[in-house]
């Protein structure tokens, strides 16, 4: 008897944001209906796929770092396929730094990964070792979206690609295009597969969420896609939306939001600064007095939201008094949470090119400033939670000593549960910290007894009652 086949595997890299993480489970879906197995061990696959990121230098550094480090350790008949972002905007730069490398696999092209890779390999049994196959720009013809049967308590899902904003520092136009909505349909069953899946909270994400439909001559078409994602999966629990521009937040979007319970009350509102001045030299809207009438909308049709906003500081021309405006804005509107980075200069961009760059050392004084004020304001919107029973979604369970290495001042023994609360996005917010074991991947009832900065701690309902106070201990967390 012959030697029975074994299973071909692959080796699979996502970075960067959760929009590549969709797509990356898009390509794993692909392959594994094709017989191919994943594997957390490169030298087992036969085909290494790194979904490269190239939105900041460091970012694209980082992907470099990664081909450049599989390329090294490529086996002879393996395949090194780079995909996503830096594929798109950088093949050239790829192919220079990272010889080891087989196929490039553009942002619009991921759902080619098996022709690629039956090209590939169709090459190799030919002998054409040193050609580098490149499927980029748009696809030949559309191909529906594959994503895997069973997904986590948690997913993504991906409403349109590509941005038609004119944001004078951001590179994502010159790779991912202008702006293309999917089909509302097309949306609905995907969410329902999700659902069906095992997923409890769906994410809806994109370059700017609520310019969904905008392409069609239908701008202020994400109420009606939440309408009919709430309507048409009964199943549905958990429906947060990521990635919303300021000037696109309607009355419609916020009367939709305050309506459905299972759509949650937080909002991200990327604002990238607080002075007109800046603003208009980002070529990002710049209308504070309309920012200040959306935040009171909201918090007036939901006065528990949750509003994560993202600031950009040492952005060129940006002076002191420009800064200070920054942070009295911050103080004004009180945001409960708040990313912030320091300019990086995007080639492409017309920021890359402005007159009065800020020096590094600037930049970096500035973002500690903002950040502890940020600081202070969070630990007081989280000490506002402290006696509030709130629904958590359980993500793992750790043992105290992880605690303790993430900056926890609290004590160390027995296990604790990292959960999250409708006010907190998986990955970029803080946790609901549980002393004690709850079952990953559902949903509990706990009461916040403690505040720290960027988390809140918690008991289960039913718990025996403290001897001690509730807990209110700063720390500076990880989780920014």
């Amino acid at each position: 008897m012959g030697q029975r086949r074994q299973p071909r595997r692959y080796y699979l890299l996502s970075l960067g944001c959760p929009k590549n993480t969709v797509d990356s489970e898009g390509m794993a879906a692909l392959l594994q209906r094709q017989g191919y197995l994943a594997t957390d061990v490169p030298e087992e696959a036969h085909v290494l796929i790194v979904n490269t990121c190239g939105f900041l230098e460091a970012a694209k550094e980082e992907s470099i770092a990664y081909l450049q480090e599989l390329a090294a350790q490529k086996r002879p008949g393996q395949l090194l396929i780079a995909a996503g972002c830096l594929a798109q905007r950088y093949p050239e730069e790829i192919k220079r730094r990272v010889p080891g490398v087989d196929g490039l696999l553009g942002t619009r092209r991921w759902m080619e990964i098996l022709r690629l890779v039956d090209i590939l390999r169709r090459q190799r049994r030919g002998g054409r070792h040193q050609a580098i196959k490149e499927l980029l720009g748009d696809p030949d013809t559309p191909t529906p979206i594959a994503r895997p049967e069973r997904v986590g308590p948690t997913a993504y899902l991906k409403i349109s690609d590509g941005c038609n904003a004119p944001c004078a520092f951001c590179s994502i136009p010159l790779f991912k295009g202008p702006l293309r909505s999917r089909p509302l349909p097309e949306l609905v069953d995907e969410a329902a597969r999700l659902v069906a899946g095992g997923a409890k909270e769906i994410i809806l994400i994109a370059q700017d969420t609520t310019d969904y439909g905008r392409d069609w001559g239908q701008p202020n078409s994400l109420p009606r896609l939440l309408n009919a994602l709430v309507s048409r999966i009964p199943g549905l629990h958990w429906l947060r939306v990521m990635y919303a521009y300021p000037g696109h937040v309607s009355d419609e979007l916020i009367a939709v939001m305050a309506e459905h319970p299972q759509i949650v009350h937080y909002l991200d509102l990327p604002l990238q600064h607080g002075d007109p001045r800046t603003l208009r030299r980002m070529r990002r809207p710049s209308n504070l007095n309309m920012v200040f009438r959306t935040v009171e909308k909201l918090r007036e049709a939901m006065p528990d939201i949750a509003l994560r906003t993202t600031f950009i500081v040492g952005y060129p021309g940006e002076t002191e008094e420009e800064f200070e405006n920054l942070l009295a804005f911050v103080e004004a509107i009180q945001f409960d949470k708040v990313g912030a980075f320091t300019f990086s200069p995007e080639p492409g961009t017309p920021a890359a090119t402005l007159p009065e760059q800020v020096p590094e050392e600037i930049k970096e004084e500035r973002w500690h400033r903002l950040m502890a004020l940020q600081q202070r304001i969070a630990l007081a919107r989280n000490q506002a939670q402290v006696g509030r029973e709130l629904e958590v979604l359980a993500e793992r369970v750790v043992q105290g000593t992880t605690l303790r290495e993430m900056g926890w001042p609290g004590p160390v023994d027995g296990v604790y549960t990292l959960t999250r609360s409708y006010r907190e996005a998986p990955e970029i917010d803080g946790y609901v910290i549980v002393p004690g074991h709850l079952t990953p991947g559902e949903f509990h009832r706990v009461r916040v007894t403690g505040a720290l900065e960027y988390d809140l701690i918690a008991e289960p309902i039913g718990a025996p009652p403290s001897a001690s106070d509730p807990i209110r201990l700063t720390l500076t967390s990880p989780h920014q």
